[in-house]
């Protein structure tokens, strides 16, 4: 995981629309970048709905949102139009922004032990730097915590 008041890593990748979204767009804002590890599971379908239903307090404080995974540009599509879900996603199949970000680690499952993306959120600053970092974050909670702490 990357350190509070380093330069977050700059990652272009494509949306669930297939338009291509750079970090840098952004600049001057605000964002909350989160790494979840698949559409349409449980635990993820979760988090990105409590993004859903909070995003509007996201809007309030001008602050972007950004789910990232492995998944593909037409997974991100269908999940996006599932959940009906009002903020980016972004497709990171090549683990760029994953690897960049520190969140491609040692998970273990039943015992199994594989290599997998660890759910976490970064909240950057309007200058691209690391402001808060939240590792292992809860589905259910994450985004309300994330309101709370932008205040």
């Amino acid at each position: 995981m990357l350190e509070v008041g380093t330069k977050a890593p700059q990652f272009t990748l494509s949306d669930k629309d297939g338009i291509t979204v750079s970090l840098s767009d952004f600049l001057g804002k605000k964002v909350v970048l989160y790494f979840y590890p698949k559409d349409n599971t449980p635990g993820c379908s979760r988090q990105a709905c409590a993004f859903a239903k909070n995003y509007e307090g996201f809007k309030r404080k001008d602050v972007v949102v950004i789910g990232v995974s492995k998944d593909s540009v037409a997974s991100h599509q269908k999940f996006a139009e599932k959940y009906d879900l009002p903020f980016i996603l972004l497709s990171d199949p090549e683990r760029q922004a994953i690897e960049a970000y520190g969140v491609w680690q040692e998970k273990k499952n039943y015992g199994k032990v594989s290599m997998g993306v660890v759910r976490s959120t970064y909240i950057i600053d309007e200058q691209g730097m690391i402001e808060k970092v939240m590792p292992k974050v809860k589905p259910d909670t994450n985004a309300e915590e994330i309101l709370a702490y932008l205040g």
